[in-house]
């Protein structure tokens, strides 16, 4: 029943939404530092480059990249430069002259020097990779090499996620403050509905606007990695959660000067709500039901795609509900349905 009442519209409805009806306010174009971020590992501050700062300001403007990963491209390239100086020992060197063993190089050294995991240095070979394939197109360099360097293998990881039973503790707890009709009780309902209704990602929560949101239709537009747009269905306890929240969130706008209103979430001096004070809130409910174990404010989307796919919700919609690139990516949370695997056993297998 939980199931049903929070994701109670069908799966085949995301597949064709449109963004009719919506209007979205384009973000802020962040800022860029006037030179690549010292690297955390060495003290001296690399000489700045021009090609850097130019792939920066085109991952910025052109590619509208999110200010997160803007700043991590930042520092992983700000480290990969000086590394580069190091290895060459010519503060001159050009990028014409980079080979694929240097890069390899670099690598190595965050994985033996500073003992970095294979994740983040796959992450550190993307930013490389994506500035090489920068100065290629750009006729700036004759060849890639990035292109011939592997990415180490990931460590492939079981998200953490909850039952059904400890997702309903949690919303009984959430519900149960509530009910006195405070500010902040109703917000925090809403948030913790929402982010399992949708299957958010904390920045995509944190970051909504009014307008994203359709009470009417039952459905968020959601802006997600590298600026993709997805519609997502919301169920009606979510819905409900949100109409209940809605006129205290008005009464705080109302009674500041300088309030955000275009945020769905806001504190109590009106401002967005920080994805800091998000963890804080999703973190206090997880401590209730499931502290020692291995889940976080990521787990609610976890939780989110496990349960889909344990009542039966087809791969490939699940995939376009969390906005994946990717179908592997969403495949992991296969290993997670245990139920599933058991049900379809016991249906299936003749002397199950």
């Amino acid at each position: 029943m939980l199931f049903q009442q929070r994701f109670q519209p069908p799966f085949e409805e995301m597949a064709t939404a449109t963004c009719s009806g919506f209007s979205m306010a384009r973000k802020p174009t962040p800022k860029l530092p006037s030179e690549p971020a010292e690297s955390r590992e060495d003290s001296a501050v690399p000489e700045p480059r021009p090609e850097v700062e130019d792939f920066l300001r085109y991952i910025t403007h052109e590619r509208q990249l999110s200010p997160r990963t803007t700043r991590a491209y930042t520092d992983d390239l700000a480290e990969f430069v000086a590394f580069l100086g190091g290895y060459y020992g010519d503060p001159a060197w050009s990028w014409a002259g980079v080979d694929r063993l240097a890069i390899r190089s670099f690598m190595g050294d965050c994985v033996t020097r500073r003992g970095l995991a294979k994740r983040s240095v796959a992450r550190k070979l993307s930013a490389v990779r994506s500035l090489f394939r920068f100065l290629h197109v750009e006729e700036r360099i004759e060849a890639n090499p990035a292109r011939a360097v592997r990415s180490p293998r990931k460590e492939r990881t079981l998200p953490g996620f909850l039952t059904r039973e400890q997702m309903a503790a949690i919303f009984h707890a959430a519900e149960g403050r509530a009910m006195e009709g405070g500010f902040l009780p109703l917000r925090n309902l809403a948030m913790v509905e929402l982010f399992y209704s949708a299957g958010l990602r904390l920045s995509e929560l944190q970051g909504l606007n009014r307008s994203d949101l359709d009470l009417v239709s039952e459905r968020v537009r959601v802006m997600g990695k590298g600026r993709k747009e997805r519609i997502v269905p919301v169920g009606s306890m979510a819905i409900s959660a949100l109409r209940r929240y809605e006129p205290r969130r008005d009464e705080v706008l109302m009674n500041v000067e300088r309030g955000d209103r275009r945020a769905v979430f806001i504190t109590r001096a009106g401002r967005r709500i920080s994805v800091r004070q998000v963890q804080k809130v999703v973190v206090g409910f997880l401590k209730q039901v499931a502290e020692g174990s291995n889940v976080s404010t990521h787990s609610l989307r976890h939780s989110f795609a496990t349960h889909l796919l344990d009542n039966g919700a087809d791969l490939l919609a699940v995939k376009e509900l969390l906005g994946h690139a990717s179908l592997s990516t969403t495949q992991i949370y296969t290993h997670t349905s245990k139920e599933r695997l058991q049900r379809i056993y016991r249906q299936a297998h003749p002397r199950a």
